[in-house]
């Protein structure tokens, strides 16, 4: 069984940050990124986040575009204690576009009640374990899927070393080192063990620049 594609998308200041100390991130970057984000989703099978992710900006995850008139990509969340409300725009809306709970618990009957698929995956220090979340999706018929927050999620992939490739949106502002990380900690003992990528391309998207990145 072939791995899904994975594509780790960023949108942060210069200092790669993705919030504020208090957590405010709405919106860090301007709407042609926010465009091209949304053509993002619609380009993957499956979107992914953490469930802090879900907690702090309840998102819902859909392509919204003007001329979109696709198949909505999956949307995905990693929950190791199952925190997600039944009342999130994600669990209201679980029977019109799928919803994945991917937990390291037992599933609970309100979510599962509500529409989610709640799928126990193996535990890597207490959190969902990168690859057999891509097992798990790749056993659902996804080949590819983008990562869309948050900083803990991020590094999960990156240390396991299965992101492909970086989108990587980075708008003109400088949040400093109180506001939140797009990447959380790696637990680099050495430069020659930190991911590495080769750039693609970088250009001009409205105020912000988009850079594009491939694992070398």
């Amino acid at each position: 069984m072939t791995r899904p594609r994975v594509t780790l998308k960023l949108a942060t200041s210069l200092d790669g940050r993705i919030a504020t100390a208090s957590g405010e991130s709405k919106w860090i970057t301007g709407p042609e990124a926010r465009g091209q984000g949304h053509r993002l989703r619609a380009a993957h099978d499956a979107v992914l986040i953490g469930v802090e992710t879900a907690l702090a900006d309840d998102p819902e995850l859909t392509v919204r575009l003007p001329d979109f008139t696709g198949q909505q990509p999956l949307r995905v969340v990693l929950d190791s204690r199952q925190r997600l409300s039944p009342e999130s725009r994600l669990a209201r809306t679980a029977r019109e576009t799928p919803v994945w709970l991917l937990t390291c618990t037992e599933p609970k009957p309100e979510l599962v009640a509500g529409g989610l698929r709640v799928v126990q995956v193996e535990t890597t220090e207490a959190r969902p374990d990168p690859g057999d979340v891509l097992d798990k999706l790749a056993g659902g018929g996804v080949a590819s899927v983008l990562i869309e927050g948050g900083g803990q999620v991020a590094a999960s992939f990156l240390r396991s070393g299965l992101v492909d490739a970086i989108e990587w949106f980075r708008a003109p502002l400088l949040l400093g080192a109180e506001g939140r990380p797009g990447v959380g900690p790696l637990l680099l003992d050495a430069l020659s063990a930190a991911p590495r990528y080769r750039r693609i391309t970088a250009a001009p998207l409205g105020d912000d620049l988009w850079e594009r990145y491939a694992k070398s």
